[in-house]
């Protein structure tokens, strides 16, 4: 039996000079770097050269497709340390070029004025089987070697509320929710516990555009990929426990979709918000 891919161990990154870093990604069968690996990354390396302050927001930038055969390195420019608030800029680079950059700022904590959006009523994730489980349960619409990818270890288990089915997609609305949570255990550390929700805010996001028109990443032409990720948080989280992923698409034009989502622990706090746009065509 294969152990399921580490959280903590793949964003561990190697520290090669002062605000020069290091980092792989797993050769996990697709052709380029996962994006959500290069944003937590991206972030960990951010956190090297912060001190004790916490990330509340971070805005990012898909350059060019990452390459898995290669390691990516991480430069980190101390842009600003102020009285409260600490920025700074990283910039991904493979084979001498950018392939992706990252604005965080990161904030002493403080007690302020809170309210928040009301967490979805939705099915407890118990309830709800895991990916491989949906794809068992189509019997003989779903390929072998589809349902033996979906099989292979992976560090975040996620349970769909309304999963689309990848042999006979529909359209649906573009509001979803997805519980997900690590597998491996992550510690208490609230960096690497960010980074893994980082990791995790670009699973099952661009989807919901994608729903909408009743397409699927396997739909012939469609060529897809994520242009930029923003993320907001707002309170400590334990990624170790289910969090609910609840989104929305409100618009796609030119090309584009946006998503939005917003992050949930399991006792309904409003741990973190996100936001992406991402490239959908079909080209004939």
């Amino acid at each position: 039996m294969q152990t399921p891919e580490n959280l903590a161990e793949i964003l561990t990154l190697e520290p090669i000079e002062v605000n020069l870093f290091r980092g792989v990604s797993p050769n996990d069968g697709f052709p380029r770097i996962f994006g959500g690996l290069v944003i937590a990354q991206a972030l960990t390396a951010a956190y090297q050269t912060v001190g004790d302050r916490v990330c509340h927001s971070l805005h990012a930038y898909f350059i060019r497709p990452g390459d898995v055969n290669a390691p990516v390195l991480y430069e980190v420019e101390r842009a600003r340390d102020g009285g409260t608030f600490t920025t700074r800029r990283v910039a991904a680079i493979q084979h001498g070029e950018q392939i992706f950059n990252l604005a965080a700022s990161f904030q002493t904590p403080e007690v302020g004025l809170e309210h928040q959006f009301e967490a979805p009523d939705v099915p407890a994730p118990e309830t709800l089987p895991t990916e491989a489980e949906y794809l068992r349960s189509l019997g003989d619409q779903i390929h072998p070697k589809m349902l033996a990818f979906m099989e292979r270890p992976r560090p975040v288990d996620l349970r769909w509320i309304d999963p689309q089915n990848p042999v006979a997609p529909v359209k649906k609305s573009g509001d979803k929710q997805v519980w997900m949570r690590a597998v491996a255990p992550l510690g208490e550390d609230i960096r690497m516990q960010q980074a893994a929700l980082a990791y995790a805010s670009d699973m099952a996001f661009m989807e919901s555009a994608l729903r909408p028109h009743g397409l699927i990443w396997t739909t012939p032409g469609l060529q897809a990929a994520s242009l930029d990720h923003a993320m907001w948080f707002h309170h400590p989280f334990d990624f170790n426990d289910w969090t609910l992923f609840s989104q929305d698409s409100p618009s796609a034009s030119q090309g584009r979709g946006l998503v939005r989502g917003q992050m949930f622990s399991r006792d309904g706090k409003l741990v973190a918000s996100v936001a992406q746009e991402c490239l959908m065509r079909i080209r004939k």
